[in-house]
């Protein structure tokens, strides 16, 4: 189990902008029934475990040198320029409640369709909703491609072999997960490179009629406004 500290905190607001400039992340620890705890993680050490577990795998976290809690990464907010994590969610979990959880798909494998035949490795679906025990979560779910060796032959959620105490809750069990499209042939390829030029020279331009109220106020800019007097 991967461990990550993390300190309670008192600064709140627009105070936590020195904080990510002392190279520390804010952070909140919450849960069903728990007390919610505003705290600061290192950047660097939440970086280096985030790259590890992402949002689907439990992480032992410390808080304030105190027992360990389970969590899961619930949700990362990132600096929409620099791409530095500004913001982080640790969910406790109840190791007795099931979860929902998003899990990642992890091709493995090579299809025999693409290896000998030149096809085009298409991937549908990227992850997959699912039901289980905190116990029970992995990193991703590997999905085995090696059976694909005919071009359009598909793999569906009802293919993929789940790990013990999983539910899938989306997508459905019969949508395509992966399949092996058959590659352009050279008439096709050459016709995509073919720029399609067309002849606007005899295209007549035509101005668009001003709208009364803006001929109005451009002729009342040409009118002197009348001397004000002084009371």
């Amino acid at each position: 189990m991967i461990t990550l500290s993390v300190t309670s905190r008192e600064t709140l607001g627009k105070s936590v902008k020195k904080l990510r400039q002392q190279g520390a992340v804010p952070a909140v620890v919450y849960g069903h029934g728990v007390k919610s705890i505003p705290a600061t993680v290192e950047r660097i050490a939440f970086d280096k475990v985030y790259k590890q577990v992402g949002e689907s795998s439990l992480v032992d976290l410390v808080v304030d040198s105190g027992q360990p809690i389970k969590v899961l990464v619930q949700e990362v907010q990132f600096h929409p320029t620099t791409g530095a994590v500004q913001h982080v969610d640790f969910y406790q979990v109840r190791m007795d409640e099931k979860l929902e959880v998003d899990i990642p798909l992890k091709f493995v494998g090579e299809a025999p369709a693409v290896k000998e035949l030149g096809g085009i490795l298409i991937k549908a679906v990227a992850e997959l909703k699912v039901e289980c025990l905190p116990k029970d979560l992995v990193h991703e779910i590997e999905v085995d491609i090696t059976s694909l060796a005919e071009f359009n032959q598909s793999l569906h959620v009802k293919d993929i072999k789940l790990p013990a105490g999983f539910k899938i809750l989306s997508p459905s069990h019969d949508e395509m997960v992966v399949t092996v499209a058959q590659p352009r042939s050279e008439a096709e390829l050459a016709a995509l490179k073919t720029e399609v030029k067309e002849d606007v020279s005899g295209v007549e331009t035509v101005k668009p009629e001003k709208a009364k109220d803006e001929e109005a106020e451009e002729g009342a800019k040409g009118k002197a406004e009348p001397e004000k007097k002084d009371k």
